[in-house]
């Protein structure tokens, strides 16, 4: 993945074999992983037209994962003298000695590590986009919030735009033989207006944007008016009685659900026995309009990468398969719990640790857009934000406070708030009974609007 012309990978690169030469040098550590990142970011925030925060940093660290046997440690460091380095190596070689073995530790399979330079080119890395500077930042951010203010004369007040970016390249360096790197960024812009309502409370709405190159941005202006709808049409919320009703999640709060789905499937909570998922491959838990895929190998997409924390070949998982769970996702270690194989979704930490992560994990889009969603809703509740925490990943209970808008003859009638919804989410994957088209991959954790057919929405009392 790296070329002769890109210095700064080949510099990590080069770093990374000193460090497993001087971790193995000894013949006592049995494997040496070496994790490298280098890179910078810079995010630039404006409030009410003017500059209110710059913050701008570079970075360059190392993370070093030994064994001795069944005995592991890691380590990591950001001083990359040649004393610094001797110190974090011999750190790791003192760490190592101290642990507890574990049976089920170990480097991933040598025979299913891929070849880095023949890793796909999956276009990760927008030269453009890494050379934004603090006065462009600043231009682009108030180009949103400029927008959104001069929207509409209800606009009061404003939290302000941000636009942040961050660049960089990350290598990998094996004792067994793996040696790659590679370069990513993204970019995002975002603006949070607010407007006061008859009871003197303010309202807040945002909108956002986000993309690893910066081209493909949406407009700043198109994103500050965006964002001023968003927050004119929460004027006048209210609450309603409770009851129980469709429930229709746009793509933002679809996401936050899918989110919790992503936690369940992992390998480590399986063989925890921390999830509602234990025990359940091949069977249905969701509706047969739910596909949810793990693809790290999408050109351009935030959670996309060549190769996973351990070296092996990114790979596309299926993991409900119209509504039939068909996969958890391991890491070699989870995988090993597990008796099973890796199925490429080690992560490696700026320690060098090894954990199971989703890449671009993605609810399939379906045929529907969202306004026939809820032209075909006829009374229910349209949610757009989530509060709150209210999840039990053993149990499958969840209960949030939710906002967004109470649908009433397939329209949005009116803005609502301090609800809270509440449905096992066993029983709310399996009642989806529409999955939108509007499917944007802004987010590795990506969902296109549902709708679940009926769902517990409690409100107040004295609410009409």
């Amino acid at each position: 993945m790296t070329s002769g012309a890109d210095k700064d990978l080949d510099e990590l690169l080069e770093l990374g074999d000193r460090i497993i030469g001087m971790a193995t040098r000894s013949g006592t550590i049995t494997v040496a992983e070496c994790m490298l990142r280098s890179g910078a970011e810079l995010s630039a925030r404006v409030r009410l037209d003017k500059p209110e925060l710059v913050e701008e940093a570079a970075h360059r660290s190392a993370g070093l994962r030994v064994m001795k046997g069944k005995q592991v440690a890691t380590t990591s460091t950001s001083d990359l003298t040649e004393g610094g380095i001797q110190r974090f190596v011999a750190d790791a070689l003192e760490l190592v000695e101290l642990s507890q073995e574990d049976p089920f530790a170990g480097a991933a399979d040598k025979e299913l590590l891929v070849d880095a330079t023949k890793a796909p080119d999956l276009d990760l890395f927008d030269p453009k986009g890494g050379s934004v500077d603090a006065a462009q930042a600043i231009a682009i951010a108030k180009i949103g919030e400029r927008a959104a203010r001069e929207f509409d004369p209800r606009i009061s007040n404003s939290e302000g735009a941000t636009f942040s970016r961050t660049a960089g390249g990350v290598a990998m360096v094996l004792s067994s033989g793996f040696r790659g790197a590679y370069k990513g960024s993204y970019q995002s812009l975002s603006v949070v207006p607010l407007a006061e309502d008859d009871g003197g409370k303010k309202r807040r709405g945002y909108h956002w944007t986000a993309k690893r190159f910066l081209d493909e941005l949406e407009d700043p202006k198109k994103v500050g008016e965006e964002a001023a709808r968003r927050t004119l049409r929460k004027l006048g919320a209210k609450s309603v009685a409770t009851c129980e009703v469709p429930v229709v999640f746009d793509p933002d709060a679809a996401r936050s659900i899918l989110g919790m789905l992503a936690g369940c499937i992992m390998g480590s909570s399986i063989w925890r026995k921390s999830s509602y998922l234990a025990g359940r491959e091949g069977t249905e838990v969701a509706s047969s309009l739910v596909t949810v895929v793990d693809d790290p190998l999408l050109p351009r997409a935030p959670g996309s990468r060549p190769y996973d924390g351990e070296g092996l070949a990114s790979r596309k998982n299926v993991v409900v398969e119209k509504g039939v769970l068909r996969t958890f996702l391991c890491d070699s270690y989870s995988a090993r719990k597990l008796s099973r194989t890796s199925t490429g979704n080690a992560a490696r930490g700026g320690s060098a640790g090894v954990s199971c992560s989703t890449t671009n994990f993605i609810l399939e889009p379906g045929t529907a857009s969202n306004a026939d969603i809820v032209k075909g809703t006829k009374q229910g509740l349209y949610v757009t934000e989530m509060m709150g925490f209210g999840f039990n990943a053993v149990t499958g209970d969840f209960s949030r406070g939710a906002g967004g808008f109470w649908i009433e003859n397939g329209e949005l009638a009116y803005p609502v708030s301090e609800v809270t919804i509440s449905l096992n989410v066993d029983d709310l994957w399996k009642r989806i009974d529409a999955v939108g088209s509007d499917l944007d991959l802004r987010t590795a954790t990506a969902s296109p609007t549902i709708r679940v057919a009926k769902m517990t929405v409690a409100g107040s009392a004295g609410a009409s």
